[in-house]
Formats: C-alpha cells, structure tokens, sequence
C-alpha cells in the first residue's frame, strides 16, 4: 500500500479498474491477516477502505459524467420517486 494518495483522476479507465481489483484483493489479505496473527498497525485497514471508496466515486463520477443529458434526466425523475 502507498502512504501518499493517488491520483484516480489522472488513471485511464483500464489502469482505474485494475488498480481497484488488486486493492481489494490487498483489503481481503489484510483482513485475513489481521484475524490470524494481527496487523503492526490495524489503520492501514481503514485506509485501504478508504481508497477503494475514492476509486468506486471516481468511476461513477466518469460513468454520470459519460451519460447522455436524458439519461441524466431520467435518472433524476428516478431518484425523484424514491423519496416519495
């Protein structure tokens, strides 16, 4: 794991969707790890969580961003009828 954040933005799609597949299989190695022998530091956990939440946010934030302005439109009529 990295210590410094990185810059999902910056990722083309493949190179998002690879890295998002090895840190979550590194998340199920450290929980596993974790519940056999225990962690040095157990915050490294929450912080694999964390990226992994940035990594999801920026492929939907591309996937909203990819759609078209009545898809966009729909979606929202959607959400719309949930609350009520």
């Amino acid at each position: 794991m990295t210590q410094e954040k990185q810059d999902f933005a910056a990722m083309p799609d493949a190179e998002l969707s690879a890295t998002l597949t090895s840190l979550e299989h590194e998340y199920q190695q450290l929980k596993f790890d974790h519940a056999v022998k225990g962690l040095g530091n157990p915050m490294e956990i929450r912080e694999l969580r964390r990226d992994i939440a940035r990594v999801y946010t920026e492929a939907r934030a591309r996937q909203l961003a990819a759609m078209a302005p009545d898809e966009l439109a729909n979606r929202t009529k959607l959400r719309a009828r949930r609350k009520r």
